[in-house]
């Protein structure tokens, strides 16, 4: 595993992911390196961890390398797991986070502030040609505001109050997000996987 593709063309995500990667002595590249040679990979999984792999596997297999891949997005307990894997298409295409949130907020007109808990998901998958595809999910638990707040971050951002905060991921400063974010807990049980493993694949 000397070299890791990362399955996005998001320049924020991509270096998140090249600073996890940055001390294993491992090639890091994006599909911005390689955009005209790749097939654009439709999510059609059911599940975060479907669509996860379905990019990072498809892509393995066209360039023989691992690829690292994630799919997330915001899960509503009295919306039965809506937005879940078509959180940022919530609204209909072209994806809008104003009007997605903002489709939320609506659903939940009437809904008492105990019953609006929600929580992100985030699902990483390491696809590592001919071994099994490795995945790391990291959650964090919160509730839907009755209306947004907050100019920071994106996505469901201003409406989403994590568990333990009186404000919404909007509202906190990204170096306080970054430390509780589903993404972040991913990436922590990602490194602590790289961490018990990577020795193995040294001198591939």
């Amino acid at each position: 595993m000397k070299e890791i593709i990362i399955a996005s063309k998001n320049k924020g995500k991509i270096n998140e992911f090249q600073q996890l990667l940055k001390n294993y002595g491992i090639n890091v590249k994006s599909l911005l390196d390689f955009a005209k040679e790749l097939p654009h990979v439709e999510e059609t999984g059911a599940t975060f961890q479907e669509n996860a792999a379905l990019k990072a596997e498809t892509i393995a297999d066209k360039l023989h390398t691992s690829v690292l891949a994630d799919d997330s997005g915001l899960v509503v307990d009295v919306l039965d797991g809506k937005p879940g894997v078509f959180s940022a298409r919530y609204a209909g295409e072209p994806t809008n986070d104003l009007r997605n949130y903002e489709k939320v907020l609506r659903e939940m007109n009437k809904i008492s502030n105990k019953a609006r808990t929600a929580r992100f998901i985030c699902v990483l998958a390491l696809a590592i040609p001919g071994e099994k595809t490795i995945f790391k999910e990291g959650i964090c638990e919160g509730k839907i505001a009755t209306k947004p707040l907050g100019t920071n971050g994106f996505g469901y951002d201003p409406i989403f109050v994590p568990d333990g905060y009186s404000e919404t991921m909007a509202q906190l400063e990204e170096s306080e997000k970054n430390k509780i974010s589903h993404r972040y807990r991913a990436l922590v049980q990602l490194k602590n996987w790289l961490d018990a493993n990577v020795n193995r694949y040294k001198g591939e």
